[in-house]
């Protein structure tokens, strides 16, 4: 089984990141919207601050993809505001199981070292790939953003997932899939 670790972004990650991103094919189908200027630096792509943040995931101590955090609100800023997540794993590195893993070690993460009560995660409604990682990662399905984003000349609808910080979490490295008996009644629609 593959390490998978989380940690800052270096300056020798970046040539890496900018390369997968450049084309249709490293950034992945759901992921291409054109191309973008070269040389962003460190301060822009691996900036860690009180709004957001970026992460370098490794794989056996290898740059294999990026982790990244940014605040959305969905009320006053002060009290109803949560973390959405986004994981990009380079194309060579893919269908390994390390989404899976960075994706937990980075809820993990955000919900020990900040107050964030709700972090969600939005993938393309036809990348089922996505989906089944966010799933494996203990989140939920909220449901469909009809016609939410613009790609490729066409608008197409996206997924939204939470998880909770009272919600259970798989075990670290898990590949499974959490059973419905393990959700709280709330996350199950009861009351």
């Amino acid at each position: 089984m593959v390490t998978v670790r989380l940690r800052p972004m270096e300056e020798a990650d970046l040539p890496v990141f900018e390369r997968a991103y450049s084309t249709r094919d490293g950034a992945g189908e759901h992921q291409w919207f054109g191309f973008s200027p070269p040389g962003r630096g460190l301060a822009e792509m691996g900036v860690l601050g009180p709004d957001g943040g970026r992460l370098t995931v490794t794989a056996d101590d290898r740059a294999a993809g990026s982790a990244y955090w940014f605040r959305r609100e969905w009320g006053p800023a002060e009290t109803s505001w949560c973390w959405e997540v986004a994981l990009h794993v380079l194309a060579e590195q893919r269908r390994r199981g390390i989404g899976t893993q960075a994706l937990g070690l980075l809820i993990r993460y955000l919900f020990d070292h900040t107050l964030a009560w709700r972090v969600q995660a939005i993938a393309d409604a036809a990348n089922t790939a996505s989906q089944q990682m966010i799933i494996r990662a203990g989140f939920t399905r909220e449901g469909t953003l009809r016609a939410a984003q613009w790609r490729e000349g066409r608008r197409h609808d996206q997924v939204l997932y939470s998880l909770l910080r009272d919600d259970p979490l798989p075990h670290p490295g898990s590949s499974t899939v959490p059973r419905a008996s393990d959700r709280s009644a709330r996350d199950r629609g009861s009351s």
